[in-house]
């Protein structure tokens, strides 16, 4: 008897263990099983973009990676985030810029609570996670946000740390800290470098920054899921050609027609660039009703738009308003005798060829052939991915994210093995310089 009442103990606190992990384990599942959606107006916890230049926003234990798409664990690209940590959030993330030292250089840094984790290709270097004093000493811990700043940018290769109301300038070589105050700021949440432009945001807003002051010039706060985020119905009012030409969500076609008027697309809205620079913006479905939104790749031939959507081929007649043919849609297949979806089309001037653009392979279709059949497959070294493209006088303009790289011709494009000087699509495309 004397047993009962020790055996009564070890029960009850069997008992007491399994439900405190069952409520962990739910949790857990609980938070990992929650649905984000960044187009409702989250605050991010880090910014930050990876080797290959892609823009990578976290939230909670989960992340988006590109400025559209739905959000996923990020244990599932940064495993030992979670491994060692017991992930809950990124305070913040930067990727290095260190050409002295390659073993830096290019790196990703995380930063969880007084820890620092540093990974290269999505793998977590030998002997991290290690204290932040040790690798960054002067930075504290609990950071808010993070950034890099190039010595061509900051004076000295430089990564500048946020904490509250204290920024930290960090030298990567002589690892010197000094201490500035950048009043005109608010706090950031997360600290972003896009286009050798700085953004701190603070909730669902962010301002656009001089990283050696702080100085915060022009109209901001401004709205992120209007230049950052692919949120095309979030809202009614706000400036819609301000945002549509300031964006930095890739176009998802453009094209010139035969007057020489510029259509430039992302999800429910077009820019219209016409031939005195003039710039208008609308909605897909007001110009294109039966598109509705959101096409894959147009191009102009002979006053026709030739648009692109899934597996469907609309074809306009170029006016006010817009006209579809009769008959139209038609599948992509039995128009232009290759499969939808297109990822770009483009033709260059007084030619009937239209270069369509699927995956890593160029093809060119006779439109003047019947029937149409695609030819001359060739590979394309320089991108692994095409957004858009268009061809003009001057050659082939070919977009990638939020930026666009120029040609003097088709065969350039294809015979390339390195990429050209890179140009912005917001400047010099729409004149918008933030």
């Amino acid at each position: 008897m004397k047993l009962l009442p020790h055996i009564l103990l070890m029960c009850l606190a069997l008992a007491l263990a399994w439900a405190q992990g069952g409520h962990q384990t739910q949790h857990k599942h609980q938070h990992h099983a929650a649905v984000l959606d960044r187009c409702k107006g989250l605050e991010m916890d880090a910014v930050a973009e990876n080797e290959e230049g892609i823009p990578y926003f976290f939230k909670g234990d989960h992340l988006f990676k590109g400025f559209h798409g739905k959000a996923e664990l990020s244990n599932n690209s940064f495993a030992e985030l979670d491994d060692h940590h017991h992930l809950g959030h990124v305070d913040a993330a930067f990727r290095m810029h260190f050409e002295e030292d390659p073993t830096h250089h290019n790196h990703m840094f995380f930063f969880l609570d007084n820890k620092v984790f540093r990974y290269f290709q999505h793998k977590l270097e030998v002997g991290y996670p290690k204290n932040i004093s040790e690798v960054f000493p002067g930075i504290p811990d609990h950071l808010d946000a993070a950034v890099e700043c190039p010595k061509t940018e900051c004076g000295q290769d430089s990564v500048i740390f946020f904490k509250d109301d204290d920024i930290f300038h960090y030298n990567v070589k002589t690892k010197a800290v000094e201490k500035k105050a950048f009043a005109s700021m608010p706090n950031c949440t997360s600290a972003f470098r896009f286009t050798e432009h700085y953004y701190c945001f603070h909730g669902h807003q962010f301002s656009k920054f001089d990283p050696k002051t702080g100085e915060v010039h022009g109209r901001y706060p401004k709205e992120a899921r209007d230049y950052f985020m692919r949120c095309s119905k979030f809202r009614d009012d706000g400036d819609h050609l301000e945002r549509e030409r300031c964006s930095h969500v890739h176009l998802d076609a453009i094209t010139s027609d035969d007057a020489g008027n510029i259509y430039a697309f992302r999800g429910h809205h077009f820019i219209r660039k016409d031939d005195n620079d003039t710039l208008t913006s609308n909605t897909v479905e007001s110009a294109f009703k039966e598109l509705h939104s959101e096409v894959d790749a147009v191009f102009s031939y002979q006053d026709h738009l030739y648009m692109i959507k899934d597996k469907h081929l609309f074809v306009y007649k170029v006016g006010e308003p817009h006209t579809l043919l009769d008959g139209y849609p038609k599948p992509v297949k039995g128009e232009l005798g290759i499969e939808g979806p297109i990822d770009a089309a483009f033709v260059c001037q007084d030619h009937h060829i239209v270069h369509i653009i699927k995956g890593s392979f160029i093809y060119d279709v006779d439109m003047s052939a019947t029937p149409r059949v695609p030819t001359n497959k060739r590979p394309i070294s320089v991108l692994k991915k095409v957004d858009a493209a268009m061809c003009g006088p001057d050659g082939v303009k070919v977009i990638r994210g939020s930026h666009f790289y120029h040609f003097g011709s088709v065969m350039q494009f294809v015979a390339a093995r390195a990429l050209p000087e890179q140009h912005r699509v917001s400047l010099e495309l729409f004149g918008c310089d933030h």
